[in-house]
């Protein structure tokens, strides 16, 4: 178990665990920083509890289905090995990359803003210990689909119904031990993915083959459809948020804030192989970019739209003039991220954690709530 360990954590990490001294060293300034603003909100423990787990168990599915570790998981399976001893070993190594690297920065904030108890602070850390076990068990027994979700389901019931801290950690440690049960009779080969398995378009010479693996490629990871349909679930529940402000001036912020989805901006970074092949196949930097933008545009168009709607409905008076306002936002948006992706492709990543949650998709998010701002004066 201590080998497996420390071929995916120095993997993950660096050798010399470089990579986890600066996640450690990031989390503290973000906790200070927050911390020395003076900024206090109150945050009831379940919601804490709700966050740590849902955050903690995206991260780990991401992990566990991240292709990097394809060649690395091929070459050990073909080795001898003793099933439980590497199955452990394997999830130990990534769900402490996932609680120490990525987990790490939302506790730094949310212990920051909010005063907790240290029975509480405890319990935080056991919903991450058992979100990483519950993640892991569910993927190992991926083929009973329905279980696994009903198994989740219950898990976040109790997070909402319980709010006894004490019974609460009681049942998450039972939880977290049922979850390492399961992993006890769980297949070490369960955890193994192919590298390259999905078909790719390589044709990207014509605009309709662009736009034909765009969709394709889409369509292909429910993970970036899932996470579509979230940024329109937050397109509806914006103006309620908003709309509690009284002022119109709110409304440009809606559309900064639908600016950051993340799979969609990232599909060159994501995909070496289509980036080389855009890269040394001649004219196809008008020939890729101008359908990719125009795709991230609709996907942006579409979430504004809700938004738009969601704001009539709830708050009225949407003009012609935030019409014409969130498709420039939408084209403006769509526009940044293709130069971002064209220009400062992300490279050397480990997971598609890492491209996800790396610090370049608040830039066009950014620049969008500070421009947000400025519209918000004339509307306001």
């Amino acid at each position: 178990m201590k080998t497996i360990f420390k071929i995916f954590a120095n993997k993950m990490f660096g050798v010399r665990y470089e990579r986890l001294a600066r996640a450690i060293f990031i989390d503290l300034i973000v906790f200070w920083g927050l911390y020395s603003s003076g900024f206090r909100i109150q945050i009831r423990p379940f919601i804490l509890y709700l966050m740590v787990s849902t955050f903690t168990a995206g991260v780990m599915r991401q992990t566990l289905s991240a292709e990097a570790h394809a060649d690395d998981m091929m070459n050990l399976l073909m080795l001898p090995f003793e099933r439980k001893a590497f199955i452990f070993g394997y999830v130990s190594g990534l769900g402490v990359y996932t609680v120490l690297v990525r987990t790490g920065m939302l506790l730094a904030a949310v212990y920051a803003i909010a005063s907790w108890s240290s029975l509480e602070i405890i319990c935080s850390g056991l919903c991450a210990c058992n979100a990483v076990l519950m993640t892991a068990a569910v993927y190992a027994w991926r083929k009973r689909q329905g279980a696994g979700m009903i198994w989740a389901g219950a898990f976040t019931a109790s997070i909402v119904l319980l709010q006894d801290t004490r019974i609460f950690s009681a049942v998450t440690v039972g939880n977290a031990l049922a979850a390492a049960v399961f992993l006890c009779g769980a297949d070490a080969y369960s955890f193994y993915r192919k590298e390259g398995g999905r078909k790719q378009v390589r044709r990207v010479s014509r605009r309709h083959s662009v736009w034909r693996y765009l969709f394709r490629y889409l369509a292909s990871h429910k993970n970036y459809l899932a996470n579509t349909a979230v940024m329109w679930s937050a397109a509806c529940v914006l103006p309620v948020m908003f709309g509690q402000m009284e002022s119109r001036a709110a409304l440009p912020v809606g559309f900064a804030v639908l600016s950051i989805n993340t799979p969609v901006c990232i599909l060159l970074s994501c995909d070496p192989a289509l980036e080389q092949a855009v890269r040394l196949l001649p004219g196809q930097k008008k020939a890729f970019c101008i359908p990719y933008c125009l795709f991230v545009f609709l996907c942006n168009t579409i979430a504004d739209v809700i938004y738009l709607m969601s704001w009539e409905l709830q708050a009225g008076d949407v003009t012609a003039a935030a019409v014409w306002m969130g498709a420039f936002f939408s084209f403006q948006s769509a526009v940044m991220s293709v130069l971002l992706e064209w220009f400062f492709p992300l490279r050397g990543w480990k997971t598609q954690s890492d491209l996800w949650h790396h610090p370049r998709k608040y830039a066009v998010p950014v620049l969008m709530m500070l421009e947000a701002g400025i519209a918000g004066r004339f509307l306001g």
